[in-house]
Formats: structure tokens, C-alpha cells, sequence
């Protein structure tokens, strides 16, 4: 009897907790699940927080105050994340109650409403973010005629989601109104953005217009296009501002999908400020995908960071805010060495930590010109990935991040760098001059030239200290330079093109 009262005791114990477990669970399903961690943004919920708060590190510092909304780009946090930070940089001291996040329509095609999500709340890795319901009830009765209740266009649209881990980690105490703009029309955008002023008007509310530039130029095309796109930005005025995007769409420029990723929220947004008072827009930071040591320059997105403010000064952007590259200066100064050391290695720990890396920007103009480099990491002595560029077709700073990643991650000999050896790891810079083709191989002096062998499709590269490492003789050196290149030995002796370079070579070592 004993047993079977305690049975019936654990019963209606077990019960009573699943009900109670039930009721705890009710309220979230109105919450929003989240779409694309793991894919935009770390899934882990200790990557996802110090990766933004890495990037608040690196931020641009105020450039006005008095903001009324901004302008965010909504990739992946390893392209856009850092423009993303600049522009909450922007409003980080503030304290604000609302944030209204204003997304684009990139998954329900043909929908040309504002759509306001009516759940509860937003869930990230950072846990729920509540939805301010009564801003959404009184959005909807103001502008009836354009906004729908509608929690299906949220569902899968990476366009706001993607701003709600900022907005937990700075201002942890808002709560958000999760709003999809799903057509570009300035009516219609104008009209939204007046009834968005109505609502706010008296209210602690940041506006956040989630957009993306130009899609998918070559990195200089991108540029030029942005800069015309920014500029029409800081106007305030929306149907100047859809003028100027069909005007450069009209351009034809190659691969030119799109100028704006979010063109309607933006208009959105640019009403909404006009109307609270705000007189212009900021430019704070500009960069492109191919400005991420991952990325690739011949096809882009761009990104850029705006303030829309009731004062402060109009801003002419440069590419990631970096002054223009400097002609070629000769030897690196030891500044300049432990900047690009320390960029290096930032780098790969970002990467193991966030799943991130940094922007290149912030450096001297000598580390802008576009020079060759390899990047050679070592753990006891011994090579663990070694991976470089001969021709130097970008800026060195950016390269010397690509080449990290690249050694850490990527060098087919090895497995890749994990975070219990990072410590171990000794980094070593080579950055290299021009190639010059020699007519044999008497012209390459051991210890002093790098060599680089061509012949009948097959080539190979030693840097100018493999040989003095080894202890190679010039001949030993070019008997192993053919076998990996994978040419039988003295292979190099006929028919082979050989070409040298010299190297500024450099590591951590040299400045403990």
C-alpha cells in the first residue's frame, strides 16, 4: 500500500509540473523562433554576445548627436557586422524604450503592405526580446489602410531578426516593434513613416532601417554606386531618394542587381525622422564584402552606416573610412610590423571565438598599398600552415588577414587551428617585392631570394628562408622547389621559369 501511495503521490507531482510546464510554455507561442542563427549570426549564445561586443570595440566613435533613427546593413555578422556597430555605436549612450526595427520583404513575393508582427516577442540565442504591443496596436489604427497584422511575412525574413541580437546586447531593457516595409512606394512609405512619427511622438524610440546596398558589383563599381546612394540617403527625402536608385539602375553597371536591399524601409524611416524633427542623415562608415579578409572583391554587397539626426555635420565617406594608399615607402617600421601582427592573429582568434573576424580599416597608409605576403604560423618550431599571395593585388593590411584566415583554416596540409592551441601558435609575416624573372639559376642567392618555378602547367613557391631553414644549398633548394611542384628532381635545370623575391620577413618573436 505504501509503495502504491507513493506511486499516486509522484503521479499527480509529475502531473501537477507538466501542467505547470505547459502554462510556462503557453505565452511563447507567440514568439517568433529564430531563422538564421547558425547561418547570419553565431548560434551559440556566448559567440553571438562577445561577437558584438567585439565589433561595439571597433566602432566608430559619435559623430553627431541627436539621432531620431539609423540605417543598418542586415548580412552576415562576418561582412556586415562592423558597419552594423557603427551605426549603433552612434546611440549606444542613449536609453531608449521602443526600438522599431524595419525590415525588408526578401521571402513573400507580391506582398506590397507593412507588415507588424503581433506575437509576444522575438526569440535569439540572447534569449526573447518582448514586442512592444501597444506601439504595434496603435501603428495598425493609424495607418489602417496600409498595415496588416501578419506574423507569416516574419516568418523566414532575416532582415529584422538579424538587428534583434544588437539591440539585447545595448539596450536590454527595449523592447522592439518588428515591422516588414514590403514595397517600395513613397506613397505608401511616406505615409507609414508619418503615422510611425504620430505614434513615437513623446515616446523613448530609437527607428533602426534594416538595408544592404548595392548587390553584387565589382568592389569599385560598388563603391561609386554606394557613395551616390549614401548621398541621396542624408537628404530625408524619399521620393529623391527612389529617384536616385532608378537613375543608377538605368546606369547598367555590370552585375548591378540592386542599389538598396531595404529601399522601402529606408524611405520608411527617412518620413518617420522628418517628421520628429530630424533636418539630415550622417554618413558614419561605408565598407563592402570584399573589404572582409573572406571576401571576394570581384562581386559584392555594400554596407553603409547612417545617422539620421536633428544636427550634427554631413560626413564624406571614404572606403572603411581608411585614407587613400600612400606610394610604395620601403621597409615596414616596427609599428607598422606589430599592427599587422596583432591584425593576424585578432583574426584567427575572432574566428575561433565568434565565428567572426575584423575589418580591415584604421591602418597607416603604408599598410594600404597593395604588396604580396605570406602569412606562416608555427606551433614549437614546427610549420602549422603557411598560405600567401605572390602578386600583391590588394591592400596589405586587408591581404595579411585573408592570408591568416587562410593558414589557420585552409591549408590542405593541415588540420585546421582550434582554440586549445591558439596560445601555442607563432605567427610570422613575409611581405614580399615584385616578381622579377631571372634568366637562370645563378641569378638566385640563397637566403636573400624567394623562388618561384613554371614549368609545363605545374608551379611551386618557397619563400627566401625555406632554404636558409633547411640549410639547403641553391641547388638542393630548386631540386625540392620541382618536387613540389611535382616535377621529378633537377627539373628546374631546363625549360623552367624561374622568377625571385625578396622579403621583409617578420614574427611575433621579434617582439617579446
Amino acid at each position: 500500500m505504501k509503495v502504491l501511495r507513493w506511486c499516486a503521490i509522484l503521479f499527480v507531482i509529475g502531473l501537477g509540473f507538466a501542467v505547470a510546464c505547459q502554462a510556462n510554455k503557453a505565452p511563447d507561442a507567440d514568439v517568433r523562433e529564430p531563422a538564421v542563427a547558425g547561418k547570419f549570426y553565431p548560434e551559440s549564445t556566448s559567440k553571438l554576445k562577445l561577437a558584438i561586443e567585439k565589433f561595439l570595440q571597433d566602432a566608430v566613435p559619435a559623430k553627431t548627436k541627436d539621432a531620431v533613427a539609423i540605417i543598418v546593413p542586415h548580412a552576415g555578422y562576418i561582412y556586415s557586422g562592423q558597419i552594423c556597430a557603427d551605426a549603433f555605436r552612434q546611440v549606444k549612450d542613449k536609453r531608449y524604450d521602443v526600438i522599431v526595427i524595419l525590415g525588408t520583404n526578401h521571402t513573400n513575393p507580391g506582398f506590397e503592405k507593412i507588415s507588424l508582427h503581433p506575437g509576444t516577442g522575438f526569440r535569439t540565442p540572447l534569449g526573447i526580446a518582448p514586442i512592444e504591443r501597444e506601439v504595434v496596436s496603435q501603428l495598425v489604427a493609424a495607418d489602417p489602410g496600409d498595415c496588416v497584422l501578419d506574423k507569416s511575412l516574419h516568418a523566414r525574413e532575416h532582415s529584422v531578426e538579424v538587428i534583434v541580437p544588437f539591440v539585447q546586447v545595448i539596450f536590454p531593457e527595449a523592447k522592439i516593434v518588428p515591422v516588414v516595409v514590403g514595397s517600395p512606394d513613397p506613397g505608401m512609405c511616406t505615409r507609414f513613416g508619418q503615422a510611425l512619427a504620430t505614434v513615437l511622438k513623446n515616446k523613448r524610440a530609437l527607428i533602426v532601417a534594416s538595408s544592404d546596398l548595392s548587390h553584387y558589383p565589382a568592389a569599385e563599381d560598388a563603391a561609386a554606386v554606394d557613395r551616390e546612394t549614401l548621398k541621396a540617403i542624408t537628404k530625408l527625402d524619399p521620393a529623391l531618394f527612389h529617384s536616385v536608385i532608378q537613375s543608377q539602375m538605368n546606369r547598367r553597371v555590370p552585375k548591378l542587381y540592386t542599389c538598396a536591399c531595404g529601399e522601402a524601409p529606408v524611405m520608411a524611416a527617412m518620413a518617420a525622422a522628418g517628421s520628429l524633427g530630424a533636418t539630415h542623415g550622417v554618413v558614419v562608415s561605408y565598407a563592402n564584402s570584399g573589404d572582409v579578409s573572406i571576401g571576394d572583391p570581384s562581386e559584392v554587397v555594400g554596407y553603409g552606416a547612417v545617422v539620421l539626426t536633428k544636427n550634427g555635420t554631413e560626413k564624406n565617406i571614404s572606403k572603411t573610412d581608411n585614407p587613400s594608399p600612400a606610394p610604395v615607402s620601403g621597409l615596414l617600421d616596427p609599428s607598422d610590423k606589430k599592427a599587422l601582427l596583432g591584425f593576424a592573429r585578432e583574426t584567427i582568434s575572432r574566428m575561433l571565438s565568434t565565428d567572426t573576424v575584423p575589418l580591415a580599416r584604421g591602418f597607416s597608409a603604408n599598410l594600404q598599398q597593395p604588396r604580396g605576403v605570406f602569412v606562416t604560423l608555427k606551433k614549437k618550431n614546427e610549420l602549422r600552415g603557411c598560405v600567401g599571395r605572390i602578386i600583391g593585388d590588394e591592400s596589405l593590411c586587408k591581404l595579411v588577414g585573408a592570408m591568416a584566415w587562410q593558414a589557420a583554416f585552409n591549408d590542405g596540409r593541415f588540420s585546421p587551428v582550434t582554440a586549445d592551441e591558439i596560445r601555442e601558435i607563432e605567427i610570422e609575416i613575409s611581405v614580399l617585392t615584385p616578381l622579377r624573372e631571372v634568366s637562370g639559376a645563378a641569378d638566385i642567392i640563397v637566403g636573400r631570394d624567394g623562388v618561384v618555378l613554371v614549368k609545363e602547367g605545374h608551379s611551386a613557391v618557397f619563400l627566401p628562408q625555406v632554404a636558409t631553414e633547411q640549410k639547403w644549398t641553391r641547388e638542393e633548394m630548386l631540386d625540392n622547389l620541382s618536387v613540389k611542384a611535382g616535377l621529378p628532381p633537377g627539373s628546374w635545370k631546363q625549360g623552367a621559369q624561374l622568377s625571385t623575391f625578396q622579403a621583409v620577413v617578420f614574427s611575433e618573436a621579434d617582439f617579446k
